[in-house]
């Protein structure tokens, strides 16, 4: 026997219209569906696509996670008249010119911002590994391959 699934959406829409709710009515309901043949088959995704999409979640994750670190870590220093620019490349510099100088106002703080800077540094080179994995997994597909020809379109997106 095939095996299909229905959407669920469909088939709510139908089992609400009976008025005694019970799981044996539920099935009936259900088995009168699939004998008329009244229903909707869902689309079932691959395992790969699973795959893929965890690793884009789990790369969501992490940026989110950088990006609250570096804001904690603004915020620590800022609490000590330590400012950051907010250019490109700014927030390295500005933490390599913080732990490599003499830090005047703070010094013990430089243990600290030492750690969150190197945890920063962790998250991005973790960031850096999923998004070459999902680039080799975007140049498998042609289909992937076409939309990556838009302008702004990358392997992410």
């Amino acid at each position: 026997m095939p095996i299909i699934c229905i959407d669920a959406r469909h088939a709510n829409g139908v089992l609400k219209m009976m008025p005694n709710k019970t799981d044996r009515h539920d099935a009936r309901g259900l088995a009168q569906i699939v004998r008329t043949g009244w229903f909707k088959a869902a689309q079932i995704k691959s395992h790969d696509a699973y795959v893929n999409r965890a690793m884009l979640t789990a790369r969501e994750a992490l940026v989110g996670m950088r990006v609250k670190l570096e804001k904690e870590i603004r915020a620590l220093l800022k609490t000590f008249g330590i400012m950051f620019g907010k250019q490109v490349g700014g927030f390295k510099r500005r933490a390599e010119e913080f732990i490599g100088g003499e830090p005047a106002v703070a010094p013990d703080l430089v243990p600290i911002s030492e750690a969150l800077i190197q945890a920063k540094r962790d998250f991005r080179a973790r960031i850096a590994a999923l998004d070459s994995r999902i680039r080799a997994v975007a140049r498998q597909h042609a289909t992937v391959r076409l939309l990556m020809t838009a302008p702004g379109a990358g392997p992410i997106t």
